[in-house]
């Protein structure tokens, strides 16, 4: 399978047929390896067209709850950094889909930013958001994944004023994603209200694919981001579809393949 640029094609060939993506997260060994790469491949069957692999990490600061207990989980389990560079090497085995990692600068940093960009991209990873990094200190690292074409993903926040989405747009080569809520990940009743008018002000600073998640839990969310955007990321409502299967393994794998497929519904653009 090529290797070459899967994020740009991705986006590419969503913007060719009409349709935002889907960015599936799910936490890499949650609630185990094995589960967690049934978990994979049923997300990508379901039609994930970019799965996004939170690296589980001890100290998940930006993580909302249902994250940080996914990470504590495949913690607990045993899974180490070699563990999540060999699922994403499995899910190589059987798909092509874009993998981005989701993960934090103190991971990196104990690798050394070119061996860790080197690592994840040879085992097939596509692109990375590390984030506690600010593009302002994220020159370094930004090369050392350039020299090996991982993609490099930023974010912005509701927060974020526009002289300074400028920036962010500048240092992002693989997709701008957008957090449309102030806080941690997890679950929302409902989106954002100035969602389409932030939406526009991003467009104006950056010609990168844009991605917007965190609260996204309903179809009709979907819909509404699918509009504006051109990827749509779910995470917490399909991570809590292990979460409330602990007992039983295939069950939550395939409650999590239905979730995608209902969420996916609301993904046509007209």
């Amino acid at each position: 399978m090529s290797t070459t640029n899967r994020i740009e094609k991705a986006f590419a060939n969503g913007k060719e047929a009409g349709t935002s993506l889907f960015v599936t997260y799910l936490c890499a060994g949650d609630p185990n390896f094995d589960t967690s790469l049934k978990a994979c491949k049923a997300a990508i069957e379901a039609g994930t067209d970019i799965l996004e692999l939170g690296v589980p990490f001890s100290d998940p600061l930006a993580d909302g709850l249902t994250n940080q207990l996914a990470a504590q989980r495949a913690l607990e389990s045993g899974m180490t950094h070699e563990g999540v560079l060999n699922l994403v090497r499995e899910i190589r085995k059987f798909s092509d889909v874009p993998i981005v990692f989701y993960t934090y600068y103190n991971l990196v940093f104990a690798h050394g930013e070119k061996a860790y960009a080197k690592m994840i991209k040879d085992a097939g990873v596509d692109g990375i958001l590390t984030l506690d990094l600010p593009p302002e200190e994220a020159g370094t690292f930004s090369q050392a994944c350039a020299e090996v074409d991982l993609k490099t993903v930023f974010i912005i926040a509701p927060t974020t004023p526009k002289s300074r989405m400028e920036l962010i747009s500048k240092a992002t080569t693989g997709f701008l994603y957008y957090v449309s809520r102030t806080g941690v990940t997890g679950e929302r009743a409902s989106l954002a209200d100035d969602l389409k008018e932030r939406i526009e002000e991003i467009r104006s600073t950056s010609n990168s694919p844009l991605v917007v998640g965190f609260g996204i839990s309903k179809p009709e969310h979907v819909s509404a981001v699918a509009e504006v955007a051109d990827g749509v990321v779910v995470g917490s409502s399909i991570v809590n579809c292990l979460a409330a299967n602990l007992d039983n393994h295939e069950a939550g794998v395939t409650a999590l393949r239905d979730k995608i497929t209902t969420l996916r519904s609301g993904l046509a653009r007209s």
